[in-house]
């Protein structure tokens, strides 16, 4: 098949080396402070380091053997067990979801706060869309008391999609009850044909904190693979340069990576980063452009070391679903696609990630619809070229009713789920409806329509008793 695909390629063979030099710099002379003792105490003592108040510095040779060690792919299942995604060989895959403490109607986007029937209605929502192919924690449920939370959530999470999850768990101390209550819901352990993938975060500048170290060590253990991605603020936890941004990040990455090896050689990790940008005049972060860069640079670093990429998603930016969240979802989802990320698990946040938006999820699904039609290309060969077609149709003739029209007239352009196309007529006589309101509508519809899977209601129940148990109290 010749196939006309786009491609975006950001550093050449010599600055991919130059990168990683200074990383290994950074690890072996500046080095990493491992807060959980635990942790600190293993690496000690498997890879023969001496720390200096909780400081590590990575030799070379120990970081490229991490490297080595780790998985090219992840196989990654649903809750089925039925394997749905190879994590490393395929393109960029979605997933909608972040830990977002407000939530934003469908019908005027006005922020409240984030409530348990919320973290349902967006699980289901993204569940309907078929191009999320994974569903991430959508929110911290705060209409329940605060020590349940994490619980309460994480039963919406599994009980309401069969799609595989990314789990964010706020309470470092919750971490294993949820990973327990999955496997009492599921009814094996969560490490056999993982459907689960725990998100990690390390605190920059150069910190494994021991919240984030102990629960990576918690979920390795119990055979699942895991995302460690980090956050900077450039010019405030990190470099204002992107280049140095690109450093301080890697190099926490691939201290991750080791600790990661250190627990299980093999173990299967995704390694990714968020560089966003701080102002210090509104004390605000945002995403920039060169965000999108340094996330790029950094998929063509884990394509070097073979290991899968967890993208960034262009989330953050926006006060809703607006011209402003769409100009970054679109610029953020193009350049990843054509680039090297494997997954991308956090669309619909907005307002610096404090809050999140169903209608985001369904505008978002539209770019993705848009973007793989780019990154697919297009099939250059005989057949498709029409030369014979063209000839026996001649000049001045239509082609309405030749086979490649008859062929392709419903999949040949894109079509829009959300947006129908108006004449200007038709346009006036719907009312002269604005873009904005046929969204929010098509998501309320949405939102009504999506369903749950066939076991929510047994799922629900075995749940919020194993928590009674757990917890010795009620919901």
């Amino acid at each position: 098949m010749n196939n006309v695909r786009p491609r975006l390629t950001l550093m050449s063979e010599e600055q991919i080396q130059e990168a990683h030099r200074n990383v290994l710099k950074v690890l072996s002379e500046t080095g990493v402070r491992v807060d959980s003792p635990s942790v600190l105490r293993m690496l000690e003592l498997k890879l023969g380091l001496k720390s200096q108040e909780r400081v590590v510095k990575f030799p070379p040779e120990v970081v490229e053997e991490a490297i080595k060690s780790a998985p090219k792919t992840i196989d990654v299942y649903d809750r089925r067990g039925r394997q749905t995604l190879k994590l490393g060989e395929d393109r960029l895959r979605f997933g909608v979801g972040v830990t977002a403490l407000f939530y934003q109607n469908p019908v005027d986007e006005t922020p409240d706060l984030f409530k348990r029937e919320n973290f349902r209605d967006l699980v289901r929502l993204g569940s309907a869309l078929k191009h999320y192919d994974v569903i991430s924690t959508v929110g911290i449920v705060r209409d329940v008391k605060e020590e349940f939370g994490d619980m309460v959530g994480s039963l919406e999470h599994i009980a309401n999609t069969t799609r595989p999850l990314v789990l964010l768990v706020s309470d470092e101390e919750r971490f294993p009850d949820v990973l327990d209550m999955f496997e009492h819901l599921h009814g094996r352990q969560v490490g056999d044909k993982p459907f689960v993938i725990p998100y990690f975060n390390p605190v920059s500048p150069l910190v494994m904190n021991a919240g984030t170290a102990d629960k990576m060590k918690v979920a390795i253990e119990r055979g699942l693979p895991v995302i460690f991605s980090n956050y900077s603020m450039a010019g405030a936890s990190t470099p204002l340069t992107p280049a140095g941004t690109l450093t301080l990040l890697m190099a926490e990455l691939l201290a991750g990576l080791v600790i990661s090896q250190t627990v299980k050689k093999g173990a299967p990790i995704l390694l990714g980063m968020l560089p966003v940008y701080f102002d210090m005049r509104t004390m605000l972060n945002f995403y920039d452009p060169q965000s999108v860069l340094i996330s790029v640079a950094c998929s063509e670093m884990m394509k070097h070391y073979g290991i899968p990429h967890c993208s960034t998603s262009g989330s953050g930016t926006g006060w809703g679903m607006d011209l402003i969240a769409a100009d970054t979802y679109w610029m953020n989802t193009l350049a990843l696609l054509l680039s090297h990320g494997h997954l991308a698990p956090f669309i619909g946040d907005s307002l610096g990630s404090k809050s999140i938006s169903p209608t985001t999820f369904v505008h978002c699904h539209e770019i993705i619809e848009q973007a793989l039609r780019l990154h697919d290309g297009f099939q250059l060969d005989d057949a498709n070229s029409a030369v014979d077609e063209i000839f026996k149709v001649g000049p001045g003739k239509s082609f309405l009713s030749q086979p490649s029209t008859l062929k392709n007239y419903k999949s040949g352009y894109y079509v829009s789920g959300v947006y129908p196309r108006y004449s200007m007529e038709k346009w006036i006589e719907a009312g002269q409806p604005t873009a904005r309101a046929v969204l929010r509508q098509k998501t309320q519809d949405l939102l009504a329509s999506a369903p749950a899977p066939q076991d929510y209601d047994e799922l629900i129940a075995k749940g919020e008793e194993f928590i009674r148990r757990r917890f010795h109290d009620i919901l």
